[in-house]
């Protein structure tokens, strides 16, 4: 679902339009999901997002999203892959994330217990059987072992690069730039064919500065700070579904919680993490699995508010 309220942009889009998906919404309410989904089936798309999308798409680059942890970078992708009808893969970085986690990996155990197990005559074992494709790999190869005839094409989503050691987004340069990367044991590369679309979405929480040759094969773009209007709509989407119109029986509610939001954004200082979107839906959902009204002063809300919203960093 695309925001409504925001600047629009005169351009002919990539992707004509992105709708939302009333079934798998409504199994992920049966599921008890609200914030962090990663089903794809809605997302409310801030104009300028919408425009970073269509110019990544455009200029065939990745896109790195920036933004506070909780602001909807992560959901964007499985949106993206849902509407565009590919596949879909995703791998979340940790500080011991290598660069060939996201092209391959060599099977050393599987390796060496078949190698206990040769006997006298038996072919020498190749080096090919063992090594695993990574999610590049698979994304790569819409006509292979991980391919679909009905989705050819795939988005990726790289979570949390800025966890890894520089040379991991350095190494992936080639790979992203190109196209195409080598294996070992294998003679021909890994290429995306021609005419097989592969969209990389990759994300930062900016924990740790990342390369410029890195971020000049990107198109860069940044999540908007929310506002009390975007957290209702929001809000609305994720609580109503899809169809749900401009208005809600929550919306006292959602504005309500909104607002306090933005207030304790403006207190907080540079040494605080400020309350994001996810925990904002977070306190949406308890207020009313819980019946607290945060418009009552009560020591129900009090904790609420401070288990969702404050979660003060200091221990005393």
């Amino acid at each position: 679902m695309e925001a409504a309220d925001e600047t629009k942009f005169a351009y002919t889009p990539v992707v004509g339009e992105f709708t939302d998906d009333q079934n798998l919404w409504e199994k992920g309410r049966d599921q008890q999901q609200l914030s962090d989904r990663r089903d794809g089936s809605v997302y409310r798309m801030h104009p300028r997002v919408r425009l970073a999308v269509d110019v990544a798409l455009a200029a065939g680059r990745p896109l790195l999203l920036r933004g506070e942890p909780g602001s909807g970078k992560s959901s964007l992708a499985p949106y993206l892959a849902r509407n565009l009808g590919a596949r879909y893969f995703e791998e979340v970085v940790a500080a011991s994330t290598r660069v060939e986690d996201f092209l391959w990996q060599f099977d050393t155990v599987r390796k060496l217990s078949d190698a206990q197990a040769r006997q006298p005559g038996d072919e020498p074992l190749d080096d090919a059987n063992y090594v695993t494709p990574g999610i590049l790999w698979r994304a790569f190869d819409p006509d292979g072992e991980f391919g679909s005839k009905d989705k050819p094409d795939a988005v990726v989503l790289i979570d949390e690069i800025d966890k890894a050691d520089p040379d991991v987004p350095n190494g992936l340069l080639v790979p992203l730039g190109a196209g195409q990367f080598r294996v070992p044991a294998r003679d021909d590369p890994i290429v995306i064919p021609d005419g097989r679309r592969v969209v990389v979405v990759i994300t930062t929480n900016e924990e740790r500065q990342l390369p410029p040759a890195f971020l000049r094969r990107c198109v860069v773009a940044y999540m908007p700070e929310p506002t009390e209007e975007s957290l209702t709509a929001i809000a609305r989407l994720h609580v109503g579904g899809p169809g749900g119109g401009d208005e809600s029986e929550h919306d006292e509610l959602f504005g309500v919680l909104a607002g306090r939001l933005l207030e304790l954004r403006g207190q907080m200082t540079k040494r605080d993490r400020p309350p994001s979107v996810a925990e904002y839906l977070d306190a949406v959902r308890a207020c009313m699995e819980l019946d607290v009204d945060p418009s009552i002063p009560s020591s129900a809300w009090k904790a609420i508010e401070e288990f969702t919203l404050r979660k003060p960093t200091d221990v005393t």
